[in-house]
């Protein structure tokens, strides 16, 4: 059986009961980063006195999935094997969908665990009361890809959410400041850790914010849809005054009004305004 294992995006006490007691019987673990996953590992048997008896550890990642699948003993697939990345859900802006499709290509059963997850955290956190979001994931780092990234992210009409480095924080701070200023904003770092922080208030206001806080560490942003302008609603007499065949203004009028095409012809002849 392969199983898709989520791991705590921060707080170590986010790790599920089931995840848990499913690590003590995995035979084979994928992770995207060893290092990151033994340690974790490590930290999670110390504190819960448990022990794994993990066979191998594989490192497998976005550079490196297709050749890995395409290498494994495929009778490693019947022993206990999971996927972890280093922290969140797996195929969520990390690595793992390639490992979904190759158990749906071999028919293969496979099973995804709920877990901790930076989208849904920072979607719920915002307070934002619309029901339907984008997600965007990381934005291109530079360049005419960035820049066609930044302009659906700014045009969508429903809640977009999308992740940022430390590295490019700022950076998209200015940008936002300066396409959409007045545009409300949420951002929340390190969620779950002991340093979180959050700001809610507009994308103006956004890269002061992060002059006198710390940046350090991984971001989720929030932002507000971009209003949608409503034109003005049509009535009889914007129908009366186009230059259209009477029958063709009767239609539009029925279709307004909810009376007959003959009625609205008539009351409109005898008023003499067709």
């Amino acid at each position: 059986m392969v199983y898709l294992i989520p791991t705590p995006i921060g707080n170590i006490d986010d790790i599920s009961v089931r995840s848990l007691k499913l690590l003590t019987e995995i035979q084979i673990l994928l992770c995207e980063d060893t290092r990151v996953t033994k340690k974790l590992l490590n930290l999670l048997s110390l504190r819960h006195n448990v022990k794994f008896k993990i066979e191998k550890f594989i490192s497998f990642h976005s550079h490196n999935d297709e050749k890995v699948l395409s290498t494994l003993d495929i009778d490693i697939f019947y022993k206990n094997i999971a996927f972890m990345s280093d922290a969140g859900m797996p195929c969520v802006s990390d690595p793992g969908a390639s490992l979904v499709k190759f158990c749906q290509e071999k028919d293969m059963p496979y099973e995804v665990l709920p877990g901790a997850n930076a989208l849904l955290l920072a979607y719920t956190t915002s307070g934002f009361l619309q029901n339907k979001f984008y997600f965007y994931g990381f934005l291109p780092h530079k360049g005419k890809e960035r820049n066609e990234a930044i302009g659906e992210v700014i045009n969508s009409e429903v809640l977009t959410i999308l992740y940022e480095s430390p590295h490019r924080i700022e950076k998209l701070a200015q940008e936002l400041a300066k396409i959409c200023p007045c545009r409300r904003l949420f951002a929340i770092k390190e969620a779950t850790k002991k340093f979180e922080n959050k700001f809610f208030s507009l994308a103006k206001d956004f890269p002061d914010f992060l002059n006198s806080n710390n940046i350090k560490g991984e971001w989720a942003l929030v932002l507000e849809p971009k209003a949608v302008k409503l034109g003005k609603a049509i009535n009889e007499e914007d129908i009366k005054s186009l230059d259209l065949p009477p029958k063709q203004k009767a239609k539009l009028l029925a279709k307004l009004t909810g009376k007959s095409i003959k009625e609205c012809y008539e009351n409109s002849y005898q008023n003499n305004l067709l």
